[in-house]
């Protein structure tokens, strides 16, 4: 076997295994429909005087922390 034909079958294993060990794309749809995508719905008037519900010392900058399962 010459060292060409030894680099040839390296690259070759190389690649299959690469290939092997890449995760398959998770579909857009299915992310969106993940359970730590929703959106938790707040009691009327809870963001109405402008104080974080978490963190109630400071503004609420509306970032949707609080409406989150917390991820």
């Amino acid at each position: 076997m010459t060292e060409q034909e030894l680099r040839a079958l390296v690259r070759e294993a190389i690649a299959k295994h690469a290939a092997a060990a890449q995760p398959a794309p998770v579909p857009l749809a299915a992310v969106r429909l993940h359970p730590s995508h929703a959106l938790i719905a707040l009691p009327a008037g809870s963001e109405g005087d402008g104080l974080c519900i978490i963190e109630p010392a400071v503004q609420c900058n509306h970032c949707g922390y609080c409406k989150s399962l917390g991820h």
